[in-house]
């Protein structure tokens, strides 16, 4: 059902109903924060809507005609529903905001979103956060599919169907142990080295692999990997343990390198392994809540490190 255009605005309604509670439309004015004459004239103009007049005006004030008591009486109701309604759609926002559904690559689940998370905390100490990780292709699907408010991906590029932002820098590194004979080779491996020799690497879809994969094409592309095995911490096992050379994020590698349990192979500059890291959602959308200020403080990070 339409309304009838001889129903006033909600907030002609309040003002009725603070002259009718204060005997004065310059008092009620004050209350509203808006002038005197401002607040006449909107009386008048609902006067003129309704058809009726509703102040008696003297020099005491205003009080409400006998039309105006029952305008008032109505105003009121109208009023306590329209706040109602403004109080339930609050506590919704603060249920929706208190949630936030998070995906990521293992590299950024592992190394970046601790971090990421501890600032959150510190900003939004009443967020809940759910975390979930996947290779970068599993992400993707999930943040389509509407299973996360906001996704991390690593990869030369943003996946289809979404919008992304890049949100920290990331390499790949080639390490092997220690007794493997790459580790005292002084010569840059070539990317046609790199591409003839069966790797240990992380699995179809996942970041690393896309990178490591596009970085190789111009050489044939990759051989059949030694093995291929789903996170970081198998991969460095595996390389480790002589199983061969393996190619992963240099974050991931940090402490092993520094305490020479693992070595990384020097690389021919024509290899560029340098990838993005990205915080993805869906195209056409904005992250909103939590997933804002997390988007907010991630992109704070790497505006500090670029």
């Amino acid at each position: 059902m339409t309304l009838s255009p001889r129903v006033p605005e909600l907030g002609a309604l309040e003002l009725l109903l603070a002259v009718a509670r204060l005997g004065s439309v310059g008092r009620a004015a004050a209350e509203l924060g808006v002038s005197q004459p401002t607040a006449s004239a909107r009386i008048k103009g609902m006067e003129r809507q309704i058809g009726v007049p509703l102040l008696e005006r003297s020099p005491r004030g205003s009080k409400p005609t006998e039309a105006g008591r029952l305008v008032v009486e109505w105003a009121r109701q109208v009023v306590e529903a329209a706040q109602a309604l403004d109080a339930g759609i609050d506590a919704l926002r603060e249920r929706r905001d208190a949630k936030l559904r998070v995906v990521a690559s293992l590299t950024v689940a592992e190394y970046l979103m601790p971090g990421w998370l501890l600032a959150l905390a510190e900003v939004s100490p009443g967020t809940a956060v759910t975390l979930r990780t996947a290779n970068s292709a599993e992400v993707a699907g999930h943040v389509l599919a509407g299973d996360a408010d906001l996704g991390f991906v690593e990869g030369p590029s943003t996946p289809p169907g979404l919008a992304g932002a890049v949100v920290a820098a990331d390499r790949l590194v080639v390490v092997v142990a220690p007794g493997h004979p790459w580790a005292r080779r002084r010569t840059p491996l070539t990317g046609q080295e790199l591409a003839a020799t069966p790797l240990v690497l992380r699995e179809p879809g996942s970041g690393t692999r896309e990178v490591l994969e596009a970085a190789l094409e111009p050489y044939g592309g990759t051989v059949r990997p030694q093995l291929e095995l789903a996170s970081s911490t198998a991969l460095k096992a595996a390389a480790m343990t002589g199983a061969g050379p393996v190619c992963l994020s240099e974050l991931a590698v940090r402490e092993e390198l520094a305490t020479r349990r693992l070595v990384a192979v020097p690389l021919a500059g024509e290899l560029d392994l340098r990838r993005p890291l990205r915080a993805v959602w869906p195209a056409g959308q904005r992250p909103g809540g939590p997933a804002r200020e997390l988007l907010g403080l991630t992109r704070r990070t790497a505006d500090r490190n670029p």
